[in-house]
């Protein structure tokens, strides 16, 4: 069920940007509306639905050979339209955060894609996603470093520390709520 969630996402996102000169914004269409589909289906939003959520993003970033754009681009755009999804039908944003922010490193690990700068990706697109829902950007932003840190580690221990390096040098992220974020990821 959930491998078929995300060779539908793939196959959704790739027909949706044939012939569209904005393919990003067709792209944050088609995950959302992939989004918004699996959670209605879904007998509830809760943590099991939102499942749905990671499977969608991993399925997006699947397509990012075919959209002919950066994973990390494709991880931004995919992380904001899947939070946003959620936030539709009335989900846990924070949860949906980080379930989404763990699906983009899942699929960049699955093609063998840069995981950095995926993750910043990632955390780009949780933080335009916070602004466009209303909520608290400290703790989407939180949501999210746990959310690649985690899914990075399950990678292996080289790729969890790259990803920390990532984010904590990037000039497009807030540092001081990144470094926050990992210090008490490492505490758990």
């Amino acid at each position: 069920m959930l491998s078929k969630l995300i060779d539908e996402t793939k196959d959704a996102i790739v027909s949706a940007i044939k012939g569209v000169d904005d393919i990003f914004s067709a792209l944050r269409g088609a995950v959302k509306n992939q989004v918004v589909g699996a959670l209605k289906d879904a007998s509830n939003v809760s943590a099991t639905g939102l499942d749905a959520v990671t499977d969608v993003v991993t399925g997006s970033l699947k397509s990012a050979g075919e959209v002919g754009s950066s994973v990390a681009e494709v991880a931004k755009n995919s992380v904001q339209a899947a939070i946003e999804g959620v936030s539709e039908v009335g989900g846990d944003i924070i949860a949906a955060t980080q379930k989404a922010a763990s699906g983009s490193i899942a699929g960049a690990a699955e093609l063998g894609e840069d995981l950095g700068s995926t993750a910043v990706g990632a955390i780009e697109g949780a933080i335009k996603a916070a602004e466009s829902t209303g909520v608290d950007s400290t703790k989407a932003v939180g949501a999210a470093v746990t959310g690649v840190v985690q899914a990075a580690d399950e990678v292996g221990s080289e790729a969890g520390s790259a990803v920390r390096k990532a984010l904590l040098s990037a000039a497009s992220l807030p540092k001081d709520i990144i470094k926050k974020a990992i210090d008490d990821d490492s505490k758990k």
